[in-house]
């Protein structure tokens, strides 16, 4: 009886210990599920909204080639083919160093204006373990018009040329339909048309995304930018698009009162009117070029 009642203390006293680590087990599963950190992604369909930039970035060790393109005016009659005859372009090449940091340059017709910028994803919407609300990025860019000087005869620098620009994207991605985006900007001219005009401005940026199906969705963008800052004959910009997803690269479709695609020009210096006529169609064309394979798959 001695003998069976310790065998029965042992096993007794082993379903216990079982029966605890079990439970731990158990308990660090649900743990571990706790700390997992779920990330938005696909928040816009590429790097651009219509005009200007998305929080989206390249991955780390992908080429981004963009081409952008509008025509004239639709109001500029059927002599020019309510604007088929004429073209603004800007092709641009977008590097991810990392997921996180994105260095990007390009040369538009419009002024023969070559830009670069950075682009740094501070923050990641994300849910779970860590909870942030919004997406966040900064840009820093540089525009240098390289147009002939109006008046070559007199003492002109190349520092007249340069504008500079910083912007924060706060994104959110609300469902899986809908994302929309808040853009606070400062541009900075070192030259400007007159002494009652800003070198440093400033301006507010939202657009938005809708998804239609899943490869579509309807884009808009607006930037305020108030007329007490320039003695420019100007107004704020206004553009809607269609993004097309088809596999290698995005297709954007777009109608805006705005014609330039960089920064400085459009936010401060765009003239057209949607209520006369001054509506530029154009679409942007972004292939995706993988020049490095992510750690993981190196292996």
């Amino acid at each position: 009886m001695k003998v069976l009642r310790f065998l029965l203390m042992f096993f007794f006293i082993q379903l216990l210990t079982l029966s605890a680590k079990a439970q731990d087990e158990l308990l660090s599963l649900f743990e571990d599920e706790k700390e997992v950190t779920d990330y938005a992604f696909a928040t816009f369909k590429t790097t651009r909204l219509v005009y200007g930039h998305s929080v989206e970035n390249p991955a780390e060790g992908n080429l981004l080639f963009l081409i952008q393109h509008n025509f004239g005016a639709l109001n500029s009659g059927i002599y020019e083919l309510f604007g088929l005859d004429r073209a603004t372009i800007r092709m641009g090449l977008e590097y991810g160093i990392n997921d996180f940091i994105t260095i990007g340059a390009g040369r538009s017709t419009w002024e023969k204006t070559y830009d670069g910028f950075v682009k740094v994803k501070l923050l990641r919407q994300s849910t779970g373990a860590r909870n942030v609300p919004v997406s966040i990025s900064y840009i820093a860019a540089s525009a240098v018009s390289t147009l002939r000087w109006r008046n070559p005869d007199r003492e002109n620098y190349f520092s007249s040329r340069v504008s500079y620009l910083h912007q924060i994207l706060i994104a959110r991605k609300f469902s899986s339909d809908f994302s929309l985006q808040l853009s606070p900007t400062i541009i900075h001219k070192n030259l400007v048309p007159t002494g009652s005009d800003e070198n440093t401005s400033y301006a507010l940026g939202v657009g938005g995304r809708y998804k239609l199906s899943q490869r579509m969705s309807l884009n808009a963008e607006y930037f305020y930018y108030p007329e007490s800052q320039t003695t420019i004959n100007r107004t704020d910009v206004l553009s809607l698009g269609i993004d097309i997803e088809t596999g290698g690269h995005v297709f954007q479709l777009h109608i805006s009162n705005g014609n330039a695609m960089f920064e400085r020009a459009f936010i401060t210096e765009t003239q057209g009117k949607w209520n006369k006529g001054d509506i530029f169609f154009g679409f942007n064309i972004s292939r995706n070029f993988v020049l490095k394979k992510p750690e993981e798959f190196r292996k």
